[in-house]
């Protein structure tokens, strides 16, 4: 269930890379084509980017188009990704990347409704500058980023399932058996075994010195990427979820005391104190 839930990531994150090719840049299918295949040479090798670079070479019979833009842009689900949602809630362990690819499925089925909010919705009036190799690069590395982001959050789902349920899972074991002949399989989860033989206690893969290099690397461009997409309106919601995600986990405090202290106020929830031990409850209208 989780390996689906990865994959659900990895597709609308590879998704949302072509979206961004094809709407911000204006590649054409043959390009798309050749900068996947680019991209399959290096770190981002696997299963997925090979299949779509073949993909955008096939051409409609009927209409001589680029097939994949003939198909209808509403993406079906057999329930693998919302269960693995649905498991890590109830286990407290945060996917938000893998939310949002289950959570950008559905916005797709709602297509009637996005076709009538189109003319009515306006958008940003900006529009990207020509030159625009250094967005094809950077869009590689937001992915790869993204991706990272992805697997650290399913690898610490199954940690966690596997303490909470007394599992036994080995995660360098998981790692080299997706290696083998999954969906998901790429050249990425050697590196992710590799990891996790030489730290299998560890509680995220974005801690591990190889990963955590690789997303220093490429963060300006990550960043870059999704300022271009908010500028000019293109939805990149598995790779914000995935930075969000990155900037949360290396936030040594997060704004939770405020919830705290608002769900204090009108439930009388109580909360801890950063100074002392304890439970405590305040009158918040007194004071």
């Amino acid at each position: 269930m989780v390996h689906n839930g990865i994959e659900y990531g990895d597709m609308q994150l590879i998704a949302e890379a072509y979206d961004l090719l094809k709407r911000a840049l204006h590649l054409e299918a043959n390009e798309l084509s050749q900068v996947f295949e680019n991209w399959n040479k290096g770190v981002l090798s696997s299963y997925l980017i090979e299949i779509t670079a073949q993909i955008f070479k096939v051409r409609d019979t009927l209409t001589g188009k680029p097939l994949v833009e003939m198909i209808l842009d509403e993406a079906a689900q057999k329930g693998t990704g919302k269960w693995t949602s649905q498991d890590a809630f109830d286990i407290g362990v945060p996917i938000p990347t893998i939310n949002a690819a289950v959570e950008a499925r559905l916005l797709s089925a709602i297509r009637a409704e996005r076709v009538a909010a189109a003319p009515i919705l306006s958008g940003p009036t900006f529009r990207l500058d020509k030159k625009r190799d250094w967005m094809i690069e950077a869009i590689g590395k937001a992915l790869y980023a993204s991706k990272i982001c992805s697997y650290a959050q399913g690898m610490a789902m199954l940690r966690v399932a596997s303490q909470s349920y007394d599992y036994g899972l080995n995660l360098s074991e998981i790692a080299r058996i997706w290696r083998g002949g999954c969906i998901i399989r790429a050249q990425f989860l050697n590196d992710v075994r590799q990891v996790f033989q030489e730290q299998p206690d560890l509680p995220n893969l974005m801690l591990a010195p190889f990963f955590r290099q690789a997303l220093f690397d490429a963060q300006d461009a990550w960043r870059k990427v999704i300022r271009t997409a908010v500028a000019i309106g293109i939805p990149l919601p598995a790779m914000s979820a995935s930075l969000a995600y990155y900037d949360a986990y290396r936030s040594e405090r997060l704004p939770a005391n405020l919830t705290q202290a608002q769900r204090d106020y009108f439930g009388a929830h109580t909360y801890q104190r950063i100074d002392q031990p304890g439970i405590f409850h305040t009158e918040w209208q007194s004071k």
